[in-house]
């Protein structure tokens, strides 16, 4: 199932591929394709590239990228393990069919994934060929839409990532740039309006088969328990082209605010637009307000307002954080959600002992603290407390002894100093030395 390239041709494209190409796949995007690329394509649109997408190289390095993934089995209930035993048989069916143009996607299996407050969020799962097609047609297109995008649009893109989004924000803010416009999208996944995004894969894409391909997802049954509809707008989510469409969607936005001289910084459908003055921020919500319904979409009434973020009580989130009052605080939500898995983690019914149970809970503090790190440091210290509470509530639990840890007396038996021997990841003390380093 594998194309071959020649070591010599493969190093000879590794050096001379452009910085910013060098995460595309090779086997897809030659010498000659990037050059195009940068120099721009006859009537900036691209023909011929449904054989990109079933050539086996393409498909073998999709499953790859799927298999890794992992994820749950779609509505015909073929696992990624189960797939992976005959691979061979179902990635030739598949070129066999997106060759021959009889190829049709299967209904999405749609579930509700808990969210925090009691609420849930729906989650797309197409079959596991489905997700190795798209995957494969991303690979194949995602080159020609990230030449159009803006540097400010961080959101599900390679090379990019949250931090770089607030890194960003952080830097206008320290420029002076505090009078905020914080939008919220109301479902903007489901919203999408079909025929307007599908004009502006057109202004890129001819290849008809290619288009048809990417209409039929859109137009993918959605099945939930007994529930079967065919969608009218939006991309699904959890599908794996879904991203890429959605940045496409408002990569005019971006441009509209870029020309009009506004700092926008977005990741996906959540983003802020930063200013000097009250009067240019609430400009800048006008004219977010008209793009947004001359394009199909809505803003939500309560979540999206404008304010100084200087003075308590008019802060913004974005990306787990909240800017107020000239402080970088960690948002109530991700603050609770870490608190719900200490919790969950640090049990007193728990039957493991506390060298297990720091075991079990070191990496979701190291993973937590490396997101929050540049968060108010008093978070880290009411954090630290917390924990440590916790533990002794269990040694106490452990000598058949009632009660919450929070004595005297169990402080000096089991000080802050005992658990650090123990190997607890203390967010305190990784903050002091990651502040030394700056």
């Amino acid at each position: 199932m594998s194309e071959s390239v020649p070591v010599s041709e493969k190093a000879k494209q590794t050096e001379t591929a452009p910085s910013q190409w060098v995460w595309v796949d090779r086997t897809v995007w030659t010498e000659r394709m990037l050059a195009a690329l940068g120099n721009g394509v006859k009537g900036n649109k691209w023909f011929s590239l449904i054989d990109k997408v079933y050539r086996p190289s393409t498909l073998q390095l999709a499953w790859e990228q799927v298999k890794a993934n992992k994820g749950a089995a779609g509505i015909d209930k073929q696992s990624i393990e189960n797939f992976a035993a005959n691979e061979q048989v179902y990635l030739n069916e598949l070129a066999q069919d997106l060759e021959q143009g009889t190829y049709r996607p299967q209904a999405v299996r749609r579930v509700e994934i808990p969210k925090a407050g009691g609420k849930t969020r729906p989650l797309g799962i197409p079959t596991v060929k489905d997700r190795i097609v798209q995957t494969a047609v991303k690979r194949v297109i995602e080159p020609i839409f990230e030449k159009e995008f803006l540097p400010t649009s961080y959101g599900f893109r390679p090379g990019k990532g949250c931090k770089d989004a607030l890194r960003e924000v952080d830097g206008h803010l320290k420029a002076g740039y505090t009078h905020v416009v914080d939008a919220d999208l109301k479902g903007y996944f489901d919203s999408i309006p079909h025929d307007l995004l599908t004009k502006r894969i057109e202004e890129h894409i001819s290849d008809g088969r290619l288009l048809q391909l990417l209409a039929s997802w859109l137009q993918q049954d959605i099945v939930r328990d007994l529930e079967r509809w065919t969608p009218t707008a939006g991309t699904p989510q959890g599908a794996v082209i879904s991203p890429l469409l959605a940045n496409l969607y408002l990569h005019p936005l971006d441009e509209t605010m870029s020309k009009l001289g506004y700092k926008m910084v977005r990741y996906a459908d959540d983003f802020v637009i930063l200013c000097q003055s009250a009067e240019t921020a609430r400009q800048a919500l006008e004219e977010v307000k008209v793009w947004v319904e001359e394009n199909g979409l809505t803003l939500h009434p309560d979540k999206t307002h404008v304010g100084n973020c200087l003075i308590e009580g008019q802060g913004f989130e974005f990306l787990g954080y909240r800017f107020e009052a000239g402080r970088r605080l960690v948002r109530a939500k991700s603050l609770k959600s870490l608190k719900d898995k200490v919790r969950e983690k640090t049990k007193r019914s728990r039957g493991d002992s506390v060298l297990a149970i720091i075991a079990d809970l070191n990496p979701t503090l190291r993973g937590w603290f490396g997101y929050f790190k540049h968060a108010w440091p008093t978070t880290f210290q009411t954090l630290d407390g917390l924990i440590r509470r916790r533990l002794r509530a269990i040694l106490r639990k452990q000598e058949k002894r009632p009660g919450m840890g929070r004595c005297y007396d169990d402080h000096r038996r089991w000080p802050n100093a005992y658990f650090a021997n123990l190997g607890l990841f203390i967010m305190d003390t990784a903050w002091a030395k990651a502040s030394q380093s700056r």
